[in-house]
């Protein structure tokens, strides 16, 4: 009896050793929820998806609203060394591409980031997005460097993470920036179709 009992102790108190995996998403305003509320977010809705098809996993939602990839790159290590995730999702680089920043910089602090989830042990995912046509060349090089920086990681690319709703004015809010809480399960169904490979 005693040593059932020390047993049942045992693993009370060690519930990390028994816990899923994560999926770690960093990112800016897109996946943050900006306007809406956090649960209404995309990645709180794979979160409730994976746990209604019985996948092993939670989703750890770093993203930050107004986040470069400078700023996701200053907080990706420590966040790798907390959560231990499976798999990252990198949702950045919106920000800067609005503020004209360095694409050699933005290239680079994505690089690193890729770098060091996988050799953190995590699969990646780079999920990329595009500027509107009057950023001219800067716009062309922009979305080019997400399927290049992928293929050179090793990473799996989602082009455009807002493809599904970004044709679609009733999808966004007044600013015209960030999707409604009607969009986001469009979002989430076209995350997951790229999302699915890495969770078997």
């Amino acid at each position: 009896m005693r040593l059932f009992l020390l047993l049942f102790a045992l693993l009370c108190s060690a519930p990390a050793a028994f816990a899923g995996k994560t999926i770690l998403v960093i990112g800016d305003s897109l996946s943050a929820g900006y306007g809406i509320r956090p649960e209404q977010a995309w990645p709180a809705l794979l979160g409730k998806r994976l746990a209604e098809k019985r996948f092993d996993y939670s989703v750890a939602n770093l993203s930050i609203s107004g986040e470069t990839t400078a700023g996701g790159r200053s907080r990706l290590l420590p966040a790798l060394k907390q959560h231990q995730p499976a798999i990252v999702i990198i949702a950045l680089g919106a920000n800067d591409g609005l503020r004209g920043l360095s694409l050699a910089q933005m290239r680079d602090n994505l690089k690193a980031m890729n770098d060091a989830a996988r050799t953190a042990g995590a699969r990646v995912m780079l999920a990329g997005m595009r500027l509107p046509p009057n950023y001219g060349p800067y716009a062309t090089e922009f979305q080019r460097s997400y399927a290049e920086l992928a293929a050179s990681g090793k990473s799996t690319l989602l082009p455009f993470l807002l493809e599904p709703v970004a044709a679609q004015a009733a999808y966004f809010q007044a600013d015209n920036l960030h999707p409604t809480a009607a969009a986001q399960p469009l979002i989430l169904d076209h995350v997951w179709a790229s999302l699915l490979p890495l969770l078997k």
